[in-house]
């Protein structure tokens, strides 16, 4: 399975900002940015259905969210003298490895509707819960701002 790149020059990244370095800290950004990718590959993943009969099609998907975030994140702790505990790092919230294709049928398309069908539907959680982190902070705000509603 081809893995796109999230970056501008990508072919499904069209209006895409460069990842710059400190962003990501701001909660509504952070949301922004997630909502964005996940349409981006909500797109990608109706081609790779709408793909399921043409002869020879591989199946696409975005670089995962979480390696595109910590591409763009400053790197974490450092150690500014020899008494600090060394910074460790774990593999956390990093995407499974699993995009690879299993299998093809006779005529070389390797576009599974199950495993798409899957894939749109944990896209739509993420995208939903998305929407309910940014609708939770707006509410904050407004609660902070004295504005009720």
């Amino acid at each position: 399975m081809a893995t796109l790149s999230l970056t501008p020059a990508g072919p499904q990244a069209r209006g895409a900002q460069p990842a710059q370095a400190g962003r990501g800290a701001n909660p509504l950004d952070l949301a922004s940015r997630r909502v964005n990718w996940l349409d981006r590959r909500q797109a990608v993943l109706a081609q790779n259905i709408a793909n399921a009969d043409t002869p020879n099609y591989r199946p696409h998907d975005l670089v995962p969210f979480a390696r595109h975030l910590a591409a763009a994140t400053p790197p974490g702790l450092a150690r500014t003298a020899a008494t600090h505990l060394q910074p460790t790092r774990t593999a956390h919230g990093q995407a499974p490895e699993d995009r690879q294709v299993a299998e093809a049928v006779p005529d070389g398309n390797a576009v599974s509707l199950d495993r798409e069908a899957v894939r749109m539907a944990e896209t739509d959680t993420a995208h939903a819960l998305a929407m309910a982190v940014h609708r939770s902070f707006m509410g904050m705000f407004r609660l902070a701002l004295g504005r009720q509603g």
